[in-house]
């Protein structure tokens, strides 16, 4: 799965106060209202079938798994609210100018890292100069990150500062201002691209070259954070071990430790059974049902800002105009045909019966996540009738074979991508191949077989002729905005679908206009219409965050709903045992 934006580092301590915790029970929040013991260690494991890389700073990390393992130290700037709205219940406040085209950012007092030493000006700006420094080669570095003045420049090696960032009390001062070239609606929230929300130890890391702060021990195995808890040991690639951070800027952490470990899939239900854990995260959604129920643990559950997708191809990238381009000669270029593959798939079937509690149908590209963005709708519910009756009116007409001609006569085989999974994933793409029979499309896997997720993810960005059709997954950040992932300059867009109306309608959710938040809704309801009909990209299934919680544990939360969304020092344990 690629993920677009940094991760929401953390769940969320909360001292929302509720009924007792049940096994049986599914919170965003645990409800246990026992005695917090003094101190404790919490358990903590990350399920996957792949090592972490240790590239744990977020100006520099890809990896989801590397980003979940370090949230106990490393904490964003700012605040978020309900909607992920920035607030001033962070380290730092940020307010925005729409007529000087600025943010200001004011780290507060006593923010220190876990040296001592404190939070400054120049922290703040540093992180900046590692995204957009050439040599740290960061993937983090983007379009969006380029609306600060002088920031290109620096990027390309013409100036030795980022102009468009200035520290009006000095570099070891606490107020930082941010110059923008225009001012953009999402940067009110969080994961909005525009403004970054973490700082970097300068007096820590000022003597390491850019180049080599990636692979650096001071970025990786001796990182130094401002959040609750320190890292005090990395075994590479498979544990890490936190400390309490004395000076941690909203007070002492109610736990000792915690221990991170990563854990094999195939694993995760037995090692729940025998309570190793306090809780798992990322844990297979196909396994839900055999926990939900386990005694000692409530699994915390939310709709999750994720989504699984079919898309079609339907042109290329050109790398010198960084373009997308379509081609009207791409074999799934007619509308009907792409609307008739949806038509013939029954994805309430799938959820009910594959991810029963663990996904749901997706509707339209923004999920249900989001609130008042996302547009209620039916989308795409099985019909084969609609199907049948969508593909002979574009000329597909049934051969002797039980199978479609295209429109000139050939046999017709549309080459599906799909990534490598588990058994449950395997099951869906055979269940939709099968549909895709009953209306009379032969549909074969590319290859033959499921690809690996990253040569799955460096096929699908060639465009090439043996992949008509291929099914992803999106984690995406707390800001609605599509432009990332489909608008015309967004290599991301791998389905090069890059209409006038797409661009017009992407551009409306982006402009000044949609600091009004009712105009910015309806923008979105617009291009979700826009994008259903167009079915070049359709979701068929959102995520569901599932966390399996022990019941031991007190003051957890999966959503900013609750005060102190995001503080690991209220988290606390109420038995020694689990």
């Amino acid at each position: 799965m690629i993920t677009v934006g940094v991760l929401a580092l953390g769940l969320a301590g909360c001292g929302h106060r509720a009924q007792t915790q049940t096994s049986a029970g599914a919170h965003t929040y645990t409800t246990n209202q026992s005695r917090s013991i003094s101190g404790g260690t919490l358990s903590v494991a990350v399920a996957t079938d792949t090592p972490f890389t240790g590239v744990f700073a977020p100006e520099l990390a890809d990896d989801t798994t590397d980003l979940t393992v370090t949230q106990f130290g490393t904490e964003s700037l700012f605040g978020v609210g309900r909607n992920y709205r920035f607030n001033r219940q962070g380290a730092a406040t940020i307010k925005l100018n729409r007529h000087r085209r600025t943010a200001t950012i004011t780290v507060k007092r006593h923010v220190r890292w876990a040296d001592g030493q404190p939070v400054t000006a120049h922290d703040v700006e540093y992180a900046y100069e590692i995204l957009a420094n050439r040599a740290t080669k960061s993937a983090r570095y983007t379009d969006a990150i380029q609306n600060i003045r002088g920031m290109a420049a620096y990027h390309a090696g013409t100036a030795r500062t980022i102009s468009g960032i200035t520290m009006p009390q000095g570099t070891q001062g606490r107020t930082v201002v941010l110059h923008f070239k225009t001012m953009k609606p999402g940067m009110q929230n969080s994961g909005n691209g525009y403004i970054w929300e973490y700082a970097e130890p300068y007096h820590y890391l000022k003597s390491i070259p850019f180049a080599k702060l990636a692979q650096s021990p001071r970025m990786r195995s001796r990182l130094l954070t401002f959040g609750p808890f320190r890292l005090t040991k990395v075994v590479d690639g498979q544990a890490v071990r936190y400390a309490r951070n004395p000076y941690y800027y909203k007070g002492t952490p109610h736990l000792w430790h915690i221990n991170v470990t990563t854990l094999a899939n195939a694993k995760v239900t037995t090692a729940l059974k025998a309570k190793q854990y306090d809780l798992i995260f990322n844990m297979p959604s196909a396994q839900y049902p055999h926990v939900k129920h386990l005694a000692g643990y409530t699994t915390l559950r939310k709709p999750s800002m994720s989504y699984t997708y079919l898309a079609f191809n339907l042109g290329h990238f050109d790398q010198q105009t960084g373009r997308n381009v379509m081609d009207t000669h791409a074999r799934m270029s007619d509308r009907r045909l792409r609307q008739a593959m949806l038509y013939a798939l029954n994805l309430d079937a799938v959820v009910r019966k594959l991810y029963p509690g663990s996904r749901t149908r997706g509707t339209t590209l923004i999920p249900t996540a989001y609130g008042r963005y996302h547009l209620r709708t039916r989308g795409y519910t099985l019909n084969l009738s609609k199907a049948r009756h969508l593909l002979n009116q574009a000329g597909y007409r049934m051969g002797r074979h039980g199978y479609r001609t295209d429109p000139q006569g050939h046999p017709l085989t549309i080459h599906l991508a799909v990534m490598q999974g588990d058994a449950t994933t395997d099951a869906m793409n055979t269940d939709f191949i099968q549909q895709w029979k009953k209306v009379g499309l032969r549909v074969k896997l590319t290859t033959g077989r499921p690809i690996e997720m990253n040569a799955f993810y460096k096929l699908v960005a060639a465009n090439p002729k043996n992949v008509d059709a291929f099914i992803g997954s999106w984690s995406l950040s707390s800001e609605p905005s599509p432009m990332s992932l489909y608008g015309p300059a967004a290599p991301y867009n791998f389905s090069r679908f890059a209409t006038a109306r797409n661009t017009q309608l992407l551009q409306q959710i982006d402009s000044a206009r949609a600091f009004n938040e009712r105009y910015r809704i309806a923008a979105l309801h617009r291009w979700q219409r826009y994008m259903l009909n167009q079915a070049a990209v359709v979701p068929l299934t959102y995520g569901v965050t599932l966390v399996p919680t022990s019941t031991r544990v007190r003051n957890l939360a999966l959503t900013p709903d609750h005060t102190n969304f995001g503080q690991w020092q209220q988290v606390a344990v109420t038995r020694a045992r689990r």
